[in-house]
């Protein structure tokens, strides 16, 4: 058998664990000819060539290295640039597709700049490889750690002029010796091409400034200016990333970035309607190992409403402002009006597919404490408080990250495959209780009875936990206008309009409590309870099937191995557990061990990087970027834009009944308009900026361009063929 590289190795330790004791003398015998990883694959460096390290591999007969498994990463002082690694052999891989390996040898080398006064050149090696002939096995991924002298010069300061004209007239302009690592500076660019700079609005009063440098080339942070023409009353705030040290004998010590820095600034003071500003930024940036450039100034024009880069030259604004959700702008609904929206769209929640698996759990407590008025409260209460508690935590999150220039939104915790494996478990184990397998909170010995009701109220909070995580990936009418306000509002209005969302979700449970005229409409508890309780663990069965598809389509198969692995090993802990409770202190070990086996597979889960290739797009749909909406937008194609997620339930719910039907397709083709999706499944910084500025506060989001280039209409997030043939046939026009 052939064992699976990087995340499966607990797929095959739970194999190794199921194999007979006979089978392991065999598996030894067959694998102790295999040769040690560093002997299958010799690896030597070589750093005598300034600012290039040269790696070579010689790689044993019947052995190959994964082209795509090799990673580098720097160590204290040493900034490494884009391996340059040759072409390997074409294979379709068993478990990884199609691949490219390496047989016999390989060359490689590594571009890289040291700060001033790193002596020695420090880096981890990362690289992975199989046995090709029987015993068919995968080495795990190996690291090494290499730490070479540095070449005499690199430490040195090159002059800006030696042997360069240009040079020479550009470093009296005033040119900035740089010590950050010397060798031959190769002829310098136009000053254009060395700092390409662009800025895009991600909502009226969020800008992205992004600079893109060739390697080699590096930008100063304090040298850098920024204002706006003729907005008076205006400021900006910029929160620049950290960059890399270095000493500059005119400036000191002083931030540098390379490659790419992207920069967000806040606008400052009320734009009082503007639709454009126009930027002037100043930026000084220096070749390494070379010249440096006089400052530079570039002047462009922000449209605040298209979303679309300004590349460094003033151009004529598009007449576009960001649309909202009602009237002008969330914040043009009172806060009134915003409360009953989202004590809707709370109630309505309960209805969505996401939360009645959870609501099944709920009403089976409601049901079981039949006439007790008490008890009914007390179930009602707890949840709430759950509920209440939960929507708080949330909100509060989402928008003091938000604030801090994190773009997060609604249902985005499930852009976090760990929690979404972990979502998946949970929902198995409260099935296999509602199934009987195991009972939470059951007795331990005579003193069963006083713990079991004081779990009461533990787990009506935990349950009303649990609704709002998975009520998340839905949204309910009257929800998006009320979020979108929460998060445009102060704090304290943030926080109410969450707490009301909660107060809808929880409120079916509030009335059966505290009316005992509803209360009396309930049947009356008896032996078809746990016969419905069976039933209703089904719908979390389904549940957890649908969270295992969304990591699936997050992280690819081995997500989904260890995520299996997992779930079986919490079963098997879960059916220990109920047959320990009249055992020793042996049987009760055993069940804290199985627990720890289970987060194995978890730990590993949070380190599966996602799928190298993209998936296939869809037929007849356009991948969403920002510069082929422009794009299609100046050809005066009408453009209808989706922003959906997999774990969306809403958007699924849209997709299902309206825009993956033959209806749809032969409107786009009477109407010439063109279908974009965006997948916001994991993070997306570009369709996160998309998001913010419509004030969408998660997906789905859907926004009609008409082709004569005016502003684009946003629709509901709950969509009827009526409203999407409506909108389109108005766009077309």
């Amino acid at each position: 058998m052939r064992s699976l590289p990087a995340g499966r190795w607990a797929v095959r330790l739970i194999v190794w664990l199921g194999l007979l004791p006979g089978a392991l003398p065999a598996f030894a015998q067959s694998t102790a000819d295999l040769l040690p990883v560093t002997e299958a694959y010799k690896l030597s460096a070589d750093a005598a060539t300034p600012g290039v390290l040269k790696l070579h591999w010689t790689i044993a007969p019947d052995y190959y290295l994964y082209r795509g498994r090799m990673k580098f990463k720097a160590g204290d002082g040493v900034t490494l640039g884009e391996a340059r690694l040759p072409d390997g052999e074409k294979h379709h891989d068993e478990y990884l597709g199609d691949v490219e390996t390496y047989h016999h040898a390989i060359d490689a080398s590594l571009p890289y700049t040291v700060a001033a006064g790193t002596t020695r050149l420090k880096l981890s090696v990362q690289y992975q490889g199989c046995h090709e002939v029987d015993p068919k096995i995968c080495y795990p991924p190996h690291t090494e750690q290499l730490d070479l002298p540095l070449p005499a010069n690199s430490g040195g300061t090159a002059s800006p002029a030696d042997g360069n004209p240009l040079g020479a007239a550009l470093g009296q302009l005033g040119s900035r010796a740089n010590s950050v690592t010397a060798g031959t500076a190769g002829s310098p660019l136009p000053a254009e091409q060395a700092f390409r700079f662009e800025a895009l609005a991600q909502n009226p009063h969020r800008l992205l400034l992004r600079w893109t440098m060739p390697k080699g080339y590096y930008l100063y942070r304090d040298q850098t200016v920024l204002k706006l023409e003729d907005a008076a009353g205006l400021g900006l705030k910029p929160a620049w990333p950290a960059g890399t040290r270095h000493h500059d004998e005119h400036y000191g010590d002083v931030s540098v970035y390379f490659d790419q820095v992207e920069l967000p600034v806040t606008i400052e003071g009320d734009l009082a309607g503007r639709r454009q500003l126009a930027l002037e930024a100043s930026f000084q940036g220096c070749q390494d190992g070379g010249l440096c450039y006089p400052v530079m100034t570039r002047a462009v024009s922000v449209d605040l409403g298209s979303g679309v880069a300004a590349n460094g030259q003033t151009i004529e604004a598009a007449p576009e402002p960001p649309p909202a959700s009602i009237g002008e702008g969330p914040l043009q609904v009172s806060l009134i009006a915003a409360l009953l929206l989202a004590l809707g769209g709370g109630l309505v929640l309960n209805l969505m597919p996401c939360v009645l698996p959870v609501l099944s759990i709920k009403a089976v407590s409601v049901l079981e404490s039949g006439e007790n008025g008490a008890t009914a409260r007390r179930h009602a209460l707890f949840y709430t408080a759950g509920v209440l508690v939960s929507f708080a935590a949330l909100g509060l999150g989402i928008i003091a990250l938000r604030s801090v220039g994190h773009a997060l939104g609604w249902g985005t915790q499930l852009q976090q495959p760990l929690l979404v494996g972990a979502l998946a478990c949970v929902m198995l184990a409260v099935g296999l209780s509602m199934s009987g397998v195991v009972q939470f909170g059951a007795t331990l010995g005579n003193t069963g009875a006083s713990l079991a009701y004081r779990s009461g109220p533990a787990g009506d909070f935990f349950t009303g936990v649990l609704a709002v995580v998975v009520a998340s990936p839905c949204t309910a009418p009257f929800m998006g206008s009320a979020l979108a306000y929460a998060f445009a509002a102060p704090m304290l209005a943030a926080l109410l309009v969450f707490l009301a969302l909660g107060i809808g979700l929880a409120l079916p449970f509030l009335l059966i409590g505290f009316v005992p005229a509803l209360a009396r409409l309930l049947p009356r508890p008896g032996r078809w309870m746990e016969t419905l309780k069976q039933v209703l663990a089904f719908p979390m069965y389904l549940t957890a099937v649908w969270l295992v598809w969304v990591l699936a389509n997050q992280r690819g198969a081995d997500a989904v191995g260890l995520v299996l692995v997992a779930m079986v090993l919490l079963a098997m802990t879960l059916w220990w557990f109920e047959r320990s409770r009249s055992r020793g202190a042996i049987s009760k070990a055993l069940v804290a061990v199985l627990a720890i086996a289970t987060l194995v597979p978890m730990y590993l889960l949070a380190h599966v990087p996602p799928p190298s290739s993209a998936a296939a797009t869809e037929e007849g749909v356009v991948a969403y970027s920002p510069e082929k909406l422009a794009e299609l937008r100046a050809a005066g194609t009408p453009v209808f834009v989706d922003m959906t997620a997999d774990w969306c339930v809403t958007c699924k719910a849209n997709e299902h009944t309206v825009l993956d039907t033959q209806a749809f397709r032969d409107l786009l083709r009477r109407t010439g308009a063109v279908y974009m999706k965006g997948d916001w499944t994991d993070v997306n910084p570009t369709i996160s900026a998309f998001l913010q500025q419509y004030h969408s506060p998660g997906v789905p989001l859907y926004v009609v361009f008409p082709k004569n280039g005016g502003p684009g209409r946003q629709l509901s997030t709950v969509l009827t063929s009526s409203r999407v043939e409506q909108a389109l046939t108005e766009a077309a026009r």
